[in-house]
This record gives structure tokens, sequence and C-alpha cells, in this order.
């Protein structure tokens, strides 16, 4: 059930890894800055606002961000301060209210209703908040305050930069109305242009559109949550609890034939990362699940569920590696060109330890009891400690290594990368 006011707030951090570092360096402060890359190469992390006005962005080639922006300026990126920084923001919002869920490193979602008759009503506590995080850590963040998490976070996009909108109930559809549909939560460029090939531009557009409509457009469960998104129909409470249902991670690889080197050495890098956060956290999955997306953005997924749980690197890769296949041998050809490679491990549940299992035939490396299973945890687990003293790049396995996306420092993939 949905709060009566505007007592749902999203806090967005502006532009946060760029923004800390114009705080670390204040000559940087007011000019235009990229997180890694350089006018030679490699990717932009992250944009300060002064270089988005140039339409350089997250993602973009660092040579053609150079071209659009004549006097940017490439930092490194202070990888070891942004996480404290970020939590030291969390801590200001957890002042006001318990009920903070974190969504991101950057970005949280706060139920201020129990908290009214301390701080006064949600536009004065989000007032209060970007008034400490801007004078105590010295960020801007932005803020919007609405009935429900969908129309919070969309206000706080429009507040951006270093703002803060409210939306009263009453003031929902005029709010809604006019914006453009790719700001509703889940509309990625693609869908937008599926959109717009009709004739949906606004949030009010797809208001409009009959749900039927949208289901035959999108699919029944896209086009209807998308259907009841426009209308402000969100009924998600701010949860503190929540565990994440799955882990996973993704390369983009360009556009290249699908080769067994290629499948191996980016799903052998996927497998690691997803392997890794999962061992960081004592679980392990018995679904995994494959992304392969081929040319025109059309994606294929695959699916497995194991008897018992994994977390083994080994092991995720040579699943990863089956289903991939399946994949794109269905594809027909004899290498069709991939651009994405994608794995996920769900119906998690806890990994402590590994009970061995007494040898039975025919022996299985995919069961973690096994003595080739329980082999791989161990050495997976001990690979983990080497990481945690001396570093990420000390060891690891050679396909995994080979993968690992230039340009990318694995400390930023480990930052964007959620809690599980």
């Amino acid at each position: 059930m949905s709060t009566t006011g505007p007592t749902i707030l999203h806090a967005d951090l502006d532009a946060f890894y760029a923004s800390v570092e114009q705080l670390l360096q204040p000559a940087l402060r007011g000019r235009p800055i990229a997180v890694g890359g350089s006018d030679r190469g490699g990717v932009v992390l992250a944009a300060s606002y002064e270089a988005k006005e140039h339409g350089v962005q997250g993602g973009m080639a660092g040579w053609k961000a150079a071209q659009l922006c004549p006097g940017l300026t490439f930092v490194r990126g202070s990888f070891h301060r942004y996480q404290a920084i970020a939590d030291d923001v969390m801590a200001i919002l957890g002042d006001v209210t318990p009920l903070v869920q974190r969504i991101s490193i950057d970005e949280a979602f706060l139920d201020v209703a129990g908290s009214t008759h301390l701080f006064g009503p949600p536009a004065a506590i989000a007032a209060l908040l970007r008034e400490r995080v801007r004078r105590e850590v010295g960020l801007p963040i932005s803020v919007g305050a609405a009935r429900t998490k969908h129309l919070a976070k969309i206000a706080s996009q429009v507040a951006k930069p270093d703002g803060l909108v409210v939306v009263e109930p009453d003031d929902e559809r005029d709010f809604l109305d006019p914006l453009p549909v790719g700001l509703i939560w889940g509309v990625g460029p693609v869908t937008q242009q599926r959109l717009a090939d009709r004739g949906i531009h606004t949030i009010g557009d797809l208001a409009r559109t009959e749900r039927s409509a949208m289901e035959r457009y999108l699919g029944r469960a896209t086009g209807g949550t998308l259907h009841s998104l426009a209308h402000n129909e969100d009924p998600r409470r701010v949860s503190t609890s929540t565990r994440a249902r799955s882990v996973g991670a993704q390369s983009a690889v360009g556009r290249r034939p699908a080769t067994p080197e290629l499948v191996r050495e980016v799903l052998g890098h996927l497998a690691e990362r997803v392997a890794s956060r999962l061992r960081a956290k004592d679980r392990a999955g018995r679904t995994v699940t494959v992304r392969v997306r081929f040319l025109a953005m059309r994606s294929v997924t695959r699916a497995l569920t194991l008897p018992g749980p994994v977390s083994a690197t080994l092991t995720l890769t040579e699943v990863a590696e089956r289903l991939a296949w399946q994949a794109i041998d269905d594809e027909g050809g004899e290498r069709p060109e991939i651009t994405l490679l994608g794995i996920s491990v769900s119906k998690l549940t806890a990994q402590a330890a590994i009970q061995l299992e007494l040898p039975l035939p025919p022996p299985d490396p995919w069961r973690p009891g096994s003595e080739t299973g329980a082999a791989r945890w161990a050495l997976d687990r001990s690979m983990d400690a080497a990481r945690e003293r001396f570093g990420r790049s000390a060891v690891g396995y050679l396909p995994a290594a080979m993968g690992r996306g230039a340009g990318v420092p694995e400390e930023f993939r480990e930052l964007a990368e959620k809690e599980l």
C-alpha cells in the first residue's frame, strides 16, 4: 500500500565519481572532467556536469569525449575513497529515518513518514539532508519526494543537478504527463525507440494508451508494468532487509564472431566476478543464466538449474560456456557475430562450507561436495584470501585475466555492482 503524502524520498548524489574528484582536487571544480579514459582511448567511467553539457557520458570512448569537449580533463579515479565518502552520505540519511534502502553506492530511497513529527514535512526533511550532505561531506545531492518510489526517483532525476523536487499527490498527473517516457525506471533506449515508433513519447502518451495495447507492443509483463508506472501505480515499500535474489555481470564485446577463445575468455572473466562476489558473502546459487546478444540488439538467454548450489569459478565458467554455445548454435551459421555476454546466478542459498560427499559414480565436478568440486571451492577461497592481501591482480585464472575489460578498472566494476 502506498503512502498518502510525498513521504518517499529518493536521494541521488550528482555525478558522484566526478564530484568526488572535484572535491578532492579543488583545482578541478567548475571544470569539465572525465573519470577514466584518455584522449587516446579507454572508457570514460563518469563525467562532471560541466562535461555532460558538451555531450560527454559514462561508457563513452575517451577519444570521442575529447572531441566533444576540447578542454576536458581526464583523471584516473580515487577508487579507494569512493566507498567511504558514499558511506558518510548514507549515514546522514540514516540520521533522519531508519528506513533507508540503499540501491547503489550513490543513491537510496527513504521513508520519512515516521520522521515528520521530528523534522517537519518531507520537503523540509529533504532540504535538511541536502544541506547536511553539502556542509559535512562537500557533495551535491538531488532529492525527489513523492507518494511512491517510482515517482520519487523520477522527481530526483528532474531535480538534477543539485536540486529538490516535491510532487504532491494532487499534482502527480500534471507533473508526469509532459515528461519523456525514458524517465520511467526500466525504459532503456531500445524500449524508448519502440514506443516512439508507435507515437508514444511522453509518460502522458503512455498513460493514455490501453494496457492491452502496451502488452501487445512489449509483452504482458513489461507492457503491463510500464502501463502501471505511467499511472503511478507502485505498491513497493522502502525495505531495509531485502537481499539480492540474483547476482550477475555482463560485458559488451563490440561486434565479434563467436569463437571458442572469445567465449571462454569473456565468460571466464564474468564467472570470476560473479563467483567471487558470491563467496565474499558466503552464498551460492543453483540456477545459472547466460545472456547472449546478437546483432540488431537481439538477446537470447539460456538457463540451467543444478542439483546443488555452486560458487566455484571454474564450475560457473563451464556451465556458462555450455549454455552460451546452446544459444549460439541455435542461431545458425558457422560463427554468428555477438555483441554482449552476461552471466547471472539465482536461487541463492548460504554456503559457508562444503560438505564432502561419498565418491559415488559417475564423478561430477559440478557437484560442490564431489572431490573435484570441493577442491575447486577450496582453491577459490585461497585465491580470495591472496587477493584480499595483495590485490585483485595478484592471482587468477588465465582466461579470466585475459578477459578483463580494457580501460575499466576492476575497482570501478566492484563499486558499480550491487552487494548481495
